[in-house]
C-alpha cells in the first residue's frame, strides 16, 4: 500500500479491508455460478469462446480466493505481509497465462478442424448479465483499492473482474455475429481476443505494475 493508507486510522483500514474481503467472497460465489452455466452451454453448443469464458470465471474465482485469503490474513495479523502478497500476485498472474494458453490452443484447433458450433441463446443472456454485473463489482473493488492508497493486491482482483467485462463484450459480440452470419472463424477469433486481454493483465500482475489508470491520470493532472 502507498502513503495515503499509512495516514489512515487503523479502524478505517480494517473497514476497507473487510469490504475488500467481502467483495472477493461475492466474486467467488457469482463466478462459480456463472462458470457452471457457461461451461454447460459452451460444451452443448461447441463454442470455444464460451468455454474459455467459463474457464475465466473459474480462474477469476481462484484469484479471488487467493486475494481473500491474504486479506483475511491481514485482518488476523494486523498488517500486510509484502512477501506473501507478492507471491499471491504472481499466482494470480499464472491464472491469466493459463487462460490465454487454453483459448489460443482451442481456437487454433477449431480453425484447423473447421468444426461448426451451434448458437447459444443461454450463453448470450449470461454474457449480457455479466456485462451489467461485472463493471459494478470491478468499480467497487477499485474504490476500495484507492481508499487503501492504491492497494496492489486488490487492484489485481479488480483487474481480474475488469477483464471479465472485456471478455463478456468480445465473446457476446462473437456469438451474436456468428448467429447472424454463420461465420465459423468468429468464435476462435473471439477466443484470441480473450487471450490478448489475459496476457496483458497477467504480465502486469507478474511485474507488480497493476495500477488504477483513471486514478493515476487524476494525480498526474494535479501535479
Amino acid at each position: 500500500m502507498t502513503a495515503p493508507a499509512a495516514t489512515m486510522s487503523r479502524a478505517e483500514v480494517e473497514r476497507l479491508t473487510w469490504r475488500g474481503l467481502r467483495l472477493a467472497q461475492l466474486t467467488v460465489v457469482y463466478n462459480v455460478a456463472e462458470g457452471a452455466v457457461a461451461i454447460v452451454a459452451g460444451i452443448a453448443a461447441g463454442l470455444v469462446s464460451l468455454i474459455g469464458f467459463a474457464l475465466d470465471s473459474g480462474i477469476e474465482s481462484i484469484a479471488a480466493v487467493l486475494v481473500g485469503l491474504r486479506l483475511a490474513a491481514r485482518l488476523r495479523d494486523g498488517e500486510a505481509d509484502q512477501r506473501r502478497e507478492r507471491r499471491t500476485l504472481r499466482l494470480v498472474a499464472v491464472t491469466f497465462f493459463l487462460l490465454a494458453a487454453y483459448v489460443t490452443v482451442e481456437g487454433i484447433r477449431d480453425l484447423v478442424v473447421e468444426e461448426t458450433p451451434d448458437s447459444s441463446p443461454v450463453g448470450m443472456v449470461l454474457l449480457a448479465l455479466s456485462i451489467v454485473v461485472m463493471p459494478l463489482l470491478a468499480r467497487a473493488k477499485r474504490n476500495v483499492a484507492i481508499g487503501l492508497g492504491g492497494d496492489t493486491l486488490i487492484l489485481a482482483d479488480a483487474a481480474e473482474t475488469r477483464i471479465c467485462v472485456l471478455l463478456s463484450i468480445s465473446t457476446l459480440a462473437g456469438l451474436v455475429l456468428f448467429a447472424l452470419t454463420g461465420a465459423v472463424w468468429l468464435d476462435p477469433v473471439a477466443g484470441f481476443i480473450v487471450a490478448i486481454f489475459a496476457i496483458h493483465e497477467g504480465r502486469e500482475a507478474w511485474e507488480g505494475e497493476l495500477v488504477d489508470h483513471d486514478h493515476a491520470t487524476t494525480e498526474e493532472q494535479e501535479h
